[in-house]
């Protein structure tokens, strides 16, 4: 276990443990972080829990929160197994009283976890008796009722859920009714580009961009695919993948490589690796391709709509509540390149469709999904749970 280490210690006001399930910088991760800036922007001490050290630590510090590394498990998909689970609970009784240790160091009078996939610190938060909000993320409705079931039973031990999207607090409602009397709908919000550029002018070869994990769910072999429909058909476009993967992904990450390597793509797919910031990728692109087999909200589909980017999306829950189709972008089937290929060539192929998609998108986006919108609709929540204590208790006192 680390020490925390503080940008700020002088801070006033309740002081809020935030667990996190990683140390990357996707769409969970940048969520929280601007959950963190929500709760040090009103003078709240924040300190971050991650499993280990990465890249999110040092913007966290920068937002003026504490950062710790500690040692706990993670639920993954690739303990959707018995013994997968056996081994998983296993771990989170083995991690508890570091758990517990952390709770004791820090006396938060609040406990934010992000994500479901950290249930055994709702448990411990229980155990210590310090109010606990889920940040959830997940809006599971294809897997199996049982697998949903299970991801939303721990829920029952927060003091409060905030969901990020109605598609996420539908997908709950579906297999736990219950839950829906202690949550609380916080739509994300995405920052605008420091700068947003022109749509490029036709140029002789479209650019296409996907930004998320290269992994099965976020599905860019079939961005790959729709790619290469499009150059059989004659069309001069490329395809940029801004995103990397996780270990378990490496057999995936292979084949998409192997793909790429094809006669019909070679030299017409770019693997970028993690961006960030995504900003200059997205003004590169003439169109954003979001072909993920599910989303609760889909972050990159709002980055794009912010940065003025017409956007090709799979007709999944959250891309249907940030994409109106024919009107702030278009939707196709998940799994279908053909109709993936057959959006983006009608974008290709009809510029005023483009540009008014393109310009109904960004006023969606700026309208719907603004920091300031975010950040106080979530402070508001969370001043409900935290705990108040007498100054002399804690020396912390309600902000």
């Amino acid at each position: 276990m680390s020490d925390a280490r503080s940008s700020e210690p002088g801070r006033t006001g309740p002081t809020v443990l935030v667990v996190n399930p990683g140390s990357d910088v996707y769409g969970s991760d940048l969520q929280m972080a601007q959950s963190v800036a929500a709760m040090t922007g009103v003078g709240w001490r924040v300190v971050v829990v991650v499993p280990s050290d990465g890249a999110l630590a040092p913007r966290l510090r920068e937002l003026g929160a504490e950062t710790m590394v500690v040692d706990y498990p993670v639920l993954r998909r690739s303990n959707a197994s018995l013994p997968g689970v056996v081994s998983m609970a296993a771990d989170a009784i083995g991690a508890l009283p570091r758990m517990r240790s952390v709770i004791r160091q820090v006396q938060p009078a609040l406990v934010y976890v992000n994500t479901v996939t950290l249930p055994w610190w709702l448990l411990a938060a229980r155990v210590a008796h310090v109010p606990a909000v889920c940040h959830v993320h997940e809006a599971e409705i294809k897997e199996h009722r049982l697998v949903r079931l299970a991801l939303n039973a721990p829920l029952h031990l927060a003091t409060a859920l905030v969901l990020v999207s109605r598609s996420a607090l539908e997908a709950m409602r579906t297999v736990a009714p219950r839950l829906e009397r202690k949550a609380h709908v916080v739509l994300n919000c995405v920052p605008e580009p420091p700068h947003v550029s022109e749509p490029h002018s036709a140029r002789k070869r479209v650019r296409l961009v996907v930004v998320g994990r290269l992994s099965p769910r976020k599905a860019p072999h079939v961005a790959l695919e729709a790619t290469a429909l499009l150059r059989r058909r004659g069309r001069e476009v490329e395809l940029e993948l801004c995103g990397s993967g996780l270990d378990v992904h490496r057999g995936y990450m292979a084949a998409l490589r192997e793909r790429a390597a094809e006669p019909e793509l070679a030299g017409a797919v770019h693997f970028s690796g993690y961006t960030s910031p995504i900003w200059p990728s997205l003004a590169d692109a003439d169109i954003l391709v979001a072909p993920s087999l599910g989303e609760s909200f889909g972050l990159a589909v709002v980055e794009a709509q912010m940065a003025s980017r017409p956007v090709v999306a799979t007709a999944v829950q959250g891309h249907c509540e940030t994409v109106r189709d024919g009107e702030t972008g278009l939707l196709v089937p998940v799994n279908d390149a053909e109709a993936m290929a057959g959006a983006i060539q009608r974008l290709m192929d009809d510029r005023d469709l483009a540009l008014t998609i393109t310009e109904a998108g960004r006023r969606s986006a700026v309208a719907n999904f603004s920091v300031e919108r975010y950040r106080a609709d979530l402070v508001a929540v969370l001043r409900k749970y935290a705990r108040q204590r007498p100054v002399g208790e804690s020396g912390l006192t309600l902000a």
